[in-house]
């Protein structure tokens, strides 16, 4: 599809499990195992799911700071070249830096407290030119310009977020990879934050992978939504299509655990109990059947496979098409 920025095909990451004095391997963790999907250019595509279900270890392995374990991750570089990040050398990977950039969950975690002018970009070694265009991104994401010489810690949370994403903006990158830049800020501020995103978005052609746990932030800014559930998507489908008719369990009990400002709604019924099974050691069949209502024999002995139950709805679920969850 020539639409198409990034293709991800079985997407593997397992960290291995060590026991001993030389540390042999007895296991492995599965924190990604054999994730699919692709990101059209210019759209948003929402990440979710629970802390440890390997969303952002995906998300680490497309940026390759850290490097997978098999699958391929097929990038189209500004040239036109399609190349596969999870196999490509570390110096032929450099110059594609610039082209696919970051935003970290913790603003102030990754600004060098040190320094007052944290953005820098690549091949700008004119301090005035580099001023210059600190100042501009700083205007593009709503600080004044002379915010280049304060210190980290003058700011606030959500200064320090737009600081963020003035850095990861300063490569002008195609792909930028958003880490929950919004799950530390009051919720105010978060809606300022995706709003900034959105407009960035238009005025700069971007493209974003937005990683979250939340369903109801992803809902006000994706195009599309992809389910993870320890370590597999279970769900991917136009954010519309997700919220009027899930058809995965797990996704609908996301739904119903989202805060509904209304004491008359009552959202408790199908809230998810129970801990997410270890990724070293998941359930047989089904990874969601010890949590799910609907779990039947089949779902405990047959793993089922991501599935499209209507055009464009993927499910990896025995029954979905056939029942309302």
């Amino acid at each position: 599809m020539s639409d198409t920025l990034l293709e991800v095909r079985g997407l593997q990451k397992f960290f291995p499990i060590t026991r001993g004095f030389f540390q042999t391997v007895v296991g492995h963790v599965r924190a990604v195992d054999g994730v699919d999907f692709i990101l059209k250019e210019g759209e948003t595509l929402g990440l979710v799911g629970e802390s440890g279900c390997g969303k952002t270890t995906a998300s680490r392995c497309i940026l390759r700071a850290i490097d997978p374990t098999g699958g391929q991750i097929l990038y189209r570089t500004r040239d036109g070249r399609t190349v596969d990040l999870a196999t490509l050398p570390p110096a032929e990977l450099l110059p594609l830096r610039a082209e696919i950039q970051m935003i970290f969950q913790d603003p102030f975690g990754s600004l060098n407290p040190r320094m007052s002018e944290p953005l820098l970009v690549n091949g700008m070694k004119n301090r005035r030119e580099r001023a210059d265009r600190v100042a501009e991104l700083l205007r593009l994401v709503g600080l004044r310009p002379e915010f280049m010489h304060r210190f980290p810690h003058a700011f606030s949370g959500g200064q320090r977020q737009r600081i963020g994403i003035a850095r990861a903006l300063a490569t002008n990158p195609r792909l930028v990879v958003a880490d929950e830049p919004v799950s530390a800020l009051d919720v105010s501020i978060q809606a300022q934050v995706l709003n900034l995103l959105l407009e960035l978005q238009q005025r700069l052609k971007l493209t974003f992978l937005f990683v979250a746990h939340d369903l109801s932030v992803v809902r006000h800014i994706s195009d599309r939504i992809a389910v993870m559930y320890v370590g597999q998507l279970v769900e991917l489908a136009p954010t519309s299509e997700i919220f009027r008719q899930p058809q995965h369990p797990y996704t609908a009990a996301l739904m119903r655990a989202v805060p509904v400002a209304d004491p008359r709604v009552r959202t408790a019924d199908g809230i998810l109990s129970g801990e997410v099974p270890s990724p070293a050691a998941p359930p047989s069949g089904c990874y969601f059947h010890p949590r799910c209502r609907h779990a039947t024999a089949r779902c405990r002995a047959e793993a089922p496979a991501l599935r499209e139950v209507a055009p464009g709805h993927f499910s990896r679920c025995h029954f979905a098409g056939e029942m309302t969850f």
